[in-house]
């Protein structure tokens, strides 16, 4: 009778497990999409930025904004890619225009940028222009300017500059992924994480804030900016956190630093 029971249940996990194994994944494949939301959201991060003066159309401003782990990839790689550049535009454009035209220009040829608002701020001028991810060589950007161009985006004209720091917001779509209650990963960027926090920070705040607890914490190798997502019919303050292989036990202290300084 024993032997009979075990039997019965090695053939009900064949049956579930095994023959159905095909239906399982799909069924894990939608709980994991289930699982991933996109929202709107907004960044405002400091980065020391430079004109890109070859490899543009001509008289035109291009501004590229470094990546923060540049050091950390170039062990695996020497090829010297793009992470953000920036179109600086004579005007401001829409969201919803800047959207609506890249995905135009994605399906046409074949390509697959990611294009968001963005605003700059030197000292006191402020720059407007579209951020664009996934150009994946410098000598592509004069023919992924001329599709914007194409489209009615004005440019302006040619400025040189180098290593000036600047105050950057980007207004943009996110994919995330809950990890815990109140940290999410994103879908799209592998080493970019988000930290919910109670309270707004103004620029001055935040700044102080991050100078005062990366002075005084064990592993301060992290990027961090500050920013904002529109969500459940309001606003949610976030940290977003850039580091390869960060563990969530981290990303837990970043924001008990913080918790404590919003006291």
């Amino acid at each position: 009778m024993h032997n009979r029971i075990i039997k019965y249940f090695v053939k009900l996990f064949y049956l579930f497990f095994i023959k159905k194994r095909d239906k399982f994944k799909t069924l894990y494949k939608i709980l994991n999409i289930m699982k991933t939301k996109e929202v709107i959201g907004k960044i405002i991060k400091q980065e020391n930025i430079s004109t890109i003066d070859v490899n543009k159309l001509p008289n035109t401003f291009v501004i590229n904004v470094p990546d923060p782990y540049k050091s950390y990839y170039s062990r695996f790689t020497h090829i010297n890619k793009p992470s953000s550049i920036i179109f600086v535009t004579k005007t401001p454009n829409s969201f919803e225009n800047i959207l609506r035209t890249t995905k135009k220009i994605n399906d046409i040829h074949n390509i697959d940028l990611v294009a968001a608002k963005c605003e700059v701020s030197i000292n006191s001028r402020k720059i407007h222009g579209i951020r664009v991810r996934g150009i994946h060589r410098y000598n592509e950007i004069p023919q992924i300017q001329q599709y914007y161009k194409d489209a009615d985006f004005d440019f302006a004209k040619s400025e040189k500059f180098e290593n000036v720091e600047a105050l950057i917001r980007i207004n943009r779509f996110m994919n995330i992924e809950e990890l815990d209650e109140g940290f999410y990963h994103s879908a799209t960027e592998e080493n970019a994480y988000y930290i919910e926090i109670p309270k707004h920070l103004n620029w001055d705040e935040f700044r102080t804030m991050t100078y005062e607890i990366k002075n005084n914490i064990t592993d301060k190798n992290f990027d961090i900016a500050l920013g904002i997502l529109y969500q459940n019919g309001g606003i949610t303050e976030i940290l977003r956190v850039v580091r390869p292989k960060i563990s969530l036990e981290m990303l837990k202290t970043i924001q008990e630093k913080y918790l404590k300084k919003l006291q």
